[in-house]
């Protein structure tokens, strides 16, 4: 997922002045050099308050599962994980801080998080400094892997796809419905909203007959809504995230509106359907990095399992992708036969054919990895079918 970019000298991210919350397994003494010790000490920050919660929280949990149930079947190279956690509250800074809190305290060794991407690029500069890998498993900002003269970050890997990526898809999607006018409802105040918008319009094959725009923390979506109708869209493109997205489904559709509403992945939670009204949430459509249906892994029922057991619900696509980021890091490891962070950082950038839940992938020379996307298909709050489109899709249109 991604916020607003917030860039931040390494001065000022080594400044420990915040709060948050550290918690672990042990007090083990450990260093960040690898293998001296019993266990390998992995840090997890996270957006576990805050506007990324509903990200960050079963994110965390996915990663908890993971090397829980690698823990019980032996560890990895003889040695069992420690996984220390830390609440970054979805805020810049306090990630930084955490960041910083967890190698210099805590002597991690590897960080996976924050799900949302201006927390997760805030403490790129600590890890980078650190030499340590950052796995984000959920932060979709395009630049994130990259400086800003597009040179590779040698320790920056991620899980989920970009926001170019599903932009096309949602676009590939709606081309192959043979939708011939859409409208464009984007968030103007957060990068995510302003670059999905983008790369929907530059690839919808038919006619864009509305723009509209509203900013983090609106409620009223009424006037842009009737702007809306009265062009009568075959499908709405909703750019942004499900705290304003879920108000917007729910006052379009008591209005009478009906049009298809397509949506990317920060519509993913429960959260949305509560604010919008399962009544509601038909004929909608989002992007997930994950599903259940049509093209998902063989993985995907053993973990659903194991996640239902351990957390008592249905694991979500962020649940998903940590699980995926935690078991990437394990495989890393394995591979590399060693904990050691250069080790492990060559051995993640070597990945090839990764069998997660969320789908098979390699990475590209920009850490990204080259994976599918799941158009998944609501009908009064439920998800009821799924469209798969790959990078071979998008490239044949």
């Amino acid at each position: 997922m991604k916020m607003n970019k917030l860039m931040l000298t390494l001065g000022s991210l080594l400044l420990l002045a915040g709060c948050g919350s550290v918690t672990q397994t042990s007090s083990t003494d450990n260093t960040n050099t690898g293998d001296a010790s019993e266990t390998i000490k992995i840090g997890g920050n996270w957006d576990l308050s805050g506007a990324g919660a509903a990200y960050g929280g079963p994110a965390n949990d996915g990663v908890k599962l993971a090397f829980k149930l690698a823990n019980e079947a032996g560890g990895v190279n003889g040695q069992q994980i420690e996984y220390v956690e830390a609440d970054n509250r979805t805020d810049a800074n306090e990630s930084a801080n955490t960041a910083a809190r967890l190698l210099d305290e805590e002597n991690v060794q590897m960080i996976i998080g924050p799900a949302t991407t201006g927390a997760f690029e805030a403490q790129i500069p600590i890890g980078t400094s650190a030499e340590i890998p950052m796995i984000a498993p959920a932060a979709t900002g395009d630049s994130l892997t990259v400086d800003d003269e597009g040179n590779t970050l040698d320790y920056v890997f991620r899980v989920a796809f970009q926001d170019a990526f599903q932009g096309l898809a949602l676009a590939t999607f709606a081309n192959g419905e043979g939708y011939e006018t859409a409208a464009i409802i984007q968030d103007n105040s957060t990068d995510y909203g302003q670059n999905l918008s983008v790369t929907f319009k530059d690839a919808f094959e038919g006619e864009i007959v509305a723009e509209e725009s509203y900013i983090a923390g609106d409620t009223d979506f009424n006037a842009i809504l009737n702007n809306v109708a009265a062009n009568d869209p075959d499908v709405i493109f909703i750019a942004g995230y499900y705290s304003e997205g879920g108000p917007i489904v729910g006052q379009a559709r008591e209005m009478g509106i009906d049009s298809v509403i397509l949506a990317p992945d920060g519509f993913g939670s429960q959260e949305f359907v509560d604010l919008a009204g399962a009544e509601n949430v038909t004929d909608f459509y989002y992007t997930s990095h994950y599903t259940t249906g049509e093209g998902a892994s063989e993985e995907s029922a053993a973990f659903i399992e194991a996640y239902e057991a351990e957390y008592g619900v249905e694991p979500d696509m962020f649940a998903a992708l940590g699980y995926d980021a935690a078991n990437l890091a394990i495989d890393a490891m394995t591979r590399a036969e060693s904990s050691d962070p250069a080790a492990v950082t060559a051995a993640i950038a070597e990945t090839k054919d990764f069998a997660g839940v969320t789908g098979t992938f390699s990475f590209d020379d920009q850490h990204n990895p080259i994976k599918t996307a799941y158009i998944q298909e609501m009908q009064d709050g439920e998800v009821v079918g799924t469209t798969a489109i790959s990078p071979e899709d998008i490239a044949a249109q």
